[in-house]
């Protein structure tokens, strides 16, 4: 056997135990997802669903945010209006004296 037949079955081997071993991972992984899912009370059928009621999150999240965004601008341009109006009052009380 050459050195270069020795060194390409080494990396093949080597190789193939990489994948061996990230393939173990995914399964190990997979399965802790699965049992904390489980302990919450989601069962593997429910993923759609479960998927399903995190977007419906997101939106009423996103939406929440929103709402809170035109509130703060509506407050500060009624507090601006205000502010206008009662600086108009004033100059108009200032020179109808």
């Amino acid at each position: 056997m050459q050195e270069a037949d020795i060194r390409t079955i080494v990396i093949e081997t080597l190789a193939e135990q990489q994948r061996i071993h990230h393939e173990e991972i995914d399964a190990v992984v997979l399965k802790t997802v699965a049992t904390i899912l489980t302990s919450f009370g989601i069962e593997e059928e429910d993923r759609r669903e479960l998927r399903a009621d995190f977007q419906h999150l997101r939106r009423w999240r996103r939406s929440v945010e929103q709402a809170q965004s035109y509130t703060f601008k509506a407050v500060i341009t009624v507090i601006a209006t205000g502010l206008l109006g009662a600086i108009w009052l004033g100059i108009k009380a200032t020179l109808a004296k």
